[in-house]
């Protein structure tokens, strides 16, 4: 297509450049055009295991997390663990109505992130989309340990590798995740639901025998976890054992912020998966409180919780036994594999509002964010070593991030239903993320979502005054350090904009004269293409040898009468052996020289050897050059480059 003004004549082409085939292709997959995004959504059965098994997971661990706490007043008080859990449920199904509202009134995604922007301001949205970032970290550092916990469970040799084995998992995780969203989902799908199956199974004959009085206790239960003296039971520890089992609503907010990845209609199917995974959650995570209590499991770190029920409720560890291990091991890796979906969606929605660094927004091969992948990968691993893969350790992390930002999202669509209830039926208000348009029951949604927030800023509340001093103190310092570095970030893009605006900008004048300066260390055939390259420039050209050899410089400058062609050679002598300096302060007197419609160019020679590796037997002047001159004005560098055939 062809483009003709009166200024200027634009050409534009298509590239049909397709990528060679490489050791990438292989490990990844062929890379996929832009055209095939759209193919590449997923339905809802996929969705929910790609955006639920966080949520859904986390049935194996939250009820442990209750009596953790409990286990402080003895096992006298686990029975408080079943009215602790139905509490839980009740916030679930508020946390669910407003995400639901949410997905409906922001079909471009995002969740707290964008809500928090358009309804509340900047300080409160970078507030909110820290403490998601920072909470997907621990999403796969804990799902994967506590994966990893069961597995040590099943096989107690293991136990001392399990660092090692976690941070294998992590990467393979990321590998399959960078091969696509549609391929993932298809590949962790029938983990999810072997998972669910075994686990409703699992359930429905603990029930069963429960009900014909069968079902017993556990057998050989583990060590208790040591929580020191025994302490009175009080509102306060009820409510930090609350606090530790609302992780089981951790990741209901995931599917909010991946609506793009759903097919048509994107925010229905997100809905209709969000209510799902709500409604299995609820149940499972009732149903294993319930049962925990009734055969006396003890929370411990050498057998899981879901370990002792499952092989209770099997009379022993058997075939039914290991496939239920073995499918919970793999649920909680399929958590990790929500972050992996959330984290890059989230950050790149950072990145293209400026709040972090650029590359974030830009897609790989398979059409997924893979720098954020890998960057969400590499920081989990870190948090795995320094942890030594126990959840115990972890948990504190956990869970004050994402319950922020449910408090933060509640409280901006909060405020979106009081701009609706002030809008005249018809008129609409265009905000950044979606339309404001006026909704009759905007009273009711705006009192539901108004509880919800206050609900769960009371949780996080206590959870960050209980989990203070196990470690929740670096989640509080670390939330606003992270929202310090997404403004830092933002006000360097925006003074860069600044810098480079063309508003209120006069071109400058013309370049009248060109001064070449060549630097060379011998005469050979790369200074020579220099010389030619430099002799297309201007008339105005001097080479300047650094001598530190008077020898030498002599042999350089009977060379130079030969092959130099009539160009002034300037010979610089460096007693003290240096350089770059030497050339640096020559070209300096030339700039103050220099007049304001001039320019200086530093031709560089610069040999590219066949081998990469023979680069480290050189010493890189051309780099350094580069570096020393790019920040002075008026001075361009440029390189040219003489391909050495090689041996």
């Amino acid at each position: 297509m062809i483009i003709e003004t009166e200024k200027s004549t634009v050409l534009r082409m298509e590239a049909n450049h397709h990528p060679a085939p490489s050791w990438r292709t292989w490990l990844l997959g062929r890379p996929l055009h832009t055209a095939d995004a759209p193919h590449q959504t997923v339905g809802r059965a996929v969705g929910l295991a790609v955006f639920a098994s966080d949520a859904l997971s986390s049935t194996a661990y939250a009820t442990q997390e209750i009596l953790v706490v409990l286990a402080a007043v003895g096992m006298l008080a686990f029975h408080l663990a079943i009215p602790i859990a139905i509490g839980i449920v009740v916030l679930l199904t508020l946390v669910t109505i407003s995400y639901e509202q949410t997905i409906h009134a922001y079909p471009g995604g995002g969740g707290a992130y964008i809500v928090a922007r358009d309804n509340l301001g900047e300080l409160p949205a970078q507030t909110a989309g820290a403490a998601l970032l920072t909470d997907y970290i621990l999403t796969v550092a804990v799902s994967i340990s506590s994966g990893v916990a069961q597995i040590t469970s099943a096989v107690p040799v293991l136990i001392h590798w399990r660092v090692e084995i976690a941070v294998a998992i992590v990467l393979l995780v990321m590998m399959i995740n960078l091969r696509g969203v549609k391929e993932s989902g298809t590949t962790f799908a029938i983990p999810t639901y072997f998972f669910l199956v075994l686990m409703v199974i699992t359930v429905c004959v603990g029930m069963a025998r429960y009900l014909m009085g069968t079902l017993g206790t556990v057998s050989n239960p583990p060590p208790m976890l040591e929580r020191g003296h025994l302490q009175a039971l009080s509102l306060f520890l009820i409510l930090h054992a609350f606090a530790n089992g609302t992780t089981a609503l951790t990741g209901v907010e995931a599917i909010s912020n991946g609506i793009t990845a759903f097919k048509e209609p994107k925010s229905r199917n997100a809905g209709i998966t969000l209510i799902w995974m709500s409604g299995i959650l609820g149940t499972l995570f009732l149903g294993i409180t319930f049962l925990t209590v009734q055969i006396g499991a003890v929370p411990s770190e050498l057998e899981t919780v879901i370990s002792q029920l499952t092989r209770t409720a099997y009379g022993g560890v058997g075939l039914p036994y290991l496939l239920t291990m073995a499918a919970t091991t793999l649920i909680l890796m399929m958590a990790a594999n929500t972050a992996f979906a959330d984290f890059p969606r989230l950050s790149a929605l950072h990145a293209g509002d400026g709040f972090l660094p650029r590359q974030l927004t830009f897609k790989g091969s398979r059409l997924v964010y893979s720098r954020g992948i890998v960057a969400l990968a590499l920081i989990a691993c870190l948090l795995i070593i320094f942890f030594k893969a126990s959840v115990t350790a972890l948990i504190p992390l956990y869970a004050i991030g994402v319950f922020l930002s449910f408090s933060l999202s509640q409280t901006g669509m909060a405020k979106r239903w009081w701009k609706s209830g002030h809008l005249a039926p018809g008129e609409e208000l265009h905000e950044p993320g979606s339309t404001v348009r006026y909704d009759a029951k905007w009273k009711m949604k705006m009192v539901v979502n108004g509880v919800g927030a206050v609900a769960t800023f009371i949780v996080m509340a206590v959870f960050a005054v209980t989990k203070f001093r196990e470690g929740a103190w670096i989640i509080i310092l670390l939330v606003p350090l992270l929202v310090t570095i997404f403004f830092r970030i933002h006000h360097h893009y925006r003074d860069l904009a600044h810098s480079l605006s063309l508003d209120d900008y006069l071109p400058p004048p013309r370049v009248r004269g060109q001064h070449v300066i060549i630097p060379i260390s011998g005469v050979h055939r790369g200074t020579l293409a220099a010389l030619n390259y430099a002799r297309t420039l201007s008339h105005d050209i001097t080479a300047v040898h650094v001598s530190i050899d008077a020898a030498a410089a002599e042999q350089l400058r009977e060379k130079w009468e030969i092959w130099g062609d009539g160009v002034r050679l300037v010979i610089l002598d460096s007693p003290y052996r240096l350089l770059h300096e030497p050339l640096i302060q020559y070209i300096d007197k030339i700039d103050a020289l220099r007049q304001p419609q001039d320019i200086i160019t530093v031709v560089v020679p610069e040999f590219i050897p066949k081998s990469s590796w023979h680069n480290l037997l050189h010493t890189q002047a051309a780099f350094t050059l580069r570096m020393a001159l790019r920040s002075k004005p008026g001075i361009v560098v440029m390189n040219v480059p003489y391909q050495l055939a090689g041996r």
